[in-house]
């Protein structure tokens, strides 16, 4: 039996691992390394394309850290792969970039059971298959999902700038992380409150790549552009990305904004703007970014972009464990399900491979209880909602605690272990 996977990002390619690690054949479809999209530019597997951060990795303390920790105890590929190329960034999984998807494709390419195909898919199989194209999916295979799936839905999603390490002005920034954790896993760029009025000033007049009705329409709240947050409120800033809250120099002094960067490669040669996703032409990314004191001779290695992201009406379509409600067989995963972020992305290849594998022993679907961060995934792209929307991992979408806990730091510690106990039961379940 062969199993068709349409896409080879971090969900289908850890669909195909999935898959090959249980004998099953698998297909692999993607148009690397002979083309790309307007996205993409690695010619590797699994690229990370807005961050170089998996998010936190605190198990008892943030969803996306726990839904790691569900993934590493399914027997994820992709979390093992991270692990083998993070860079220092306090308490977040980052890695570097370009190791973390050669390692992935190094992975598919030496696996006898996957065939890599470089060609672009046309329609969506009929037969056993994991369609996972991507928030970038377009051409003939998009007119195909739309015709099954009864139309696209889409947002406008945006990256950060990377900046060179060489180029930035020691004498106005530091190395430390908030609070004093991580060591110097980051470097931070203060500002004070003339130069934070003035790059905010700049900032919100700063010429933007789409119309500002537009963006107000499409921009995805988790993904926001620096400059449409800022438009919002003179200190909204202050309250984000820029917050100065547990950052002090060598000396205690505090200030009253900072940015910081965090590596990008293991090297740290090079170092993204954290939060700094952008929909600003490069030129204006060029002169109101460099108004940050430390950035003023900063060399851009890379500007930051925005994209159309695609997603589908899943409740409308889906079933819970990722199938199509009109053909059992076919399964979607990534953020074209309307998960939205990389590790989410990744998690929902492995549990629709998971699934798929049931089945094709003549076994029903066991789908993860929504006390868990990938159950609770599966049930939002599965429940009835009129008003449907990508969604990141977080405590608010599991299973209310059974009792009543006021501590927010000790109500998570709880979801979290129950979590972990259920999704130990799931995987007894499945005999994984």
């Amino acid at each position: 039996m062969k199993v068709k996977i349409i896409g080879a990002g971090l969900a289908g390619c850890e669909a195909a691992l999935c898959l090959a690690e249980r004998g099953v054949r698998v297909e692999l479809y993607d148009i690397k390394p002979r083309s790309f999209t307007p996205a993409h530019k690695d010619k590797n597997f699994s690229e990370l394309v807005c961050s170089n951060s998996l998010k936190s990795n605190d198990v008892y303390g943030n969803a996306c850290g726990l839904l790691k920790e569900e993934m590493r105890l399914l027997g994820s590929r992709l979390m093992a792969a991270a692990e083998k190329c993070r860079v220092p960034a306090g308490g977040a999984l980052a890695v570097d970039r370009a190791e973390f998807a050669k390692i992935i494709t190094d992975e598919i390419n030496s696996n006898p059971n996957i065939e890599v195909i470089c060609k672009q898919a046309e329609t969506v199989p009929d037969e056993w298959a994991i369609v996972a194209t991507g928030p970038l999916t377009c051409g003939r295979l998009f007119e195909d999902i739309q015709r099954i799936c009864g139309g696209g839905l889409h947002f406008y999603d945006a990256s950060a700038p990377i900046v060179s390490r060489d180029s930035l002005d020691f004498e106005k920034c530091f190395y430390g992380d908030r609070y004093g954790k991580g060591g110097d896993d980051y470097i931070n760029c203060p500002l004070n409150k003339e130069e934070y009025e003035n790059f905010v000033s700049e900032l919100t007049g700063a010429e933007r790549v789409i119309l500002h009705d537009f963006e107000k329409k499409e921009i995805f709240e988790g993904c926001m552009p620096v400059e449409v947050l800022a438009s919002r409120g003179n200190e909204s800033l202050r309250f984000a990305m820029l917050k100065p809250v547990g950052l002090t120099d060598k000396d205690g002094n505090k200030f009253y904004a900072v940015l910081q960067l965090r590596k990008e490669n293991a090297e740290g040669t090079a170092y993204n703007l954290v939060g700094f996703q952008t929909n600003l032409k490069f030129g204006e990314q060029k002169r109101v970014f460099s108004m940050i004191p430390a950035l003023n001779n900063a060399e851009f290695l890379r500007y930051g972009v925005m994209h159309r992201n695609t997603f589908i009406n899943s409740p409308d379509c889906l079933n819970a464990d990722f199938s199509l409600k009109t053909n059992p067989t076919v399964f979607f995963a990534g953020q074209i399900t309307g998960v939205e972020g990389y590790v989410e992305s990744a998690a929902s290849g492995l549990i629709s491979a998971l699934h798929l594998y049931e089945k094709l022993q003549g076994k029903e679907s066991t789908v993860p209880e929504n006390d868990t961060v990938i159950g609770a995934l599966s049930a939002h792209i599965s429940a009835a909602n009129k008003n449907f929307q990508p969604m990141n991992a977080n405590f608010g979408i599991l299973r209310a605690a059974e009792k009543n806990i006021r501590d927010k730091k000790q109500r998570y510690a709880y979801l979290a272990q129950r979590a972990l106990d259920s999704i130990k039961n799931y995987k007894n379940k499945l005999g994984i």
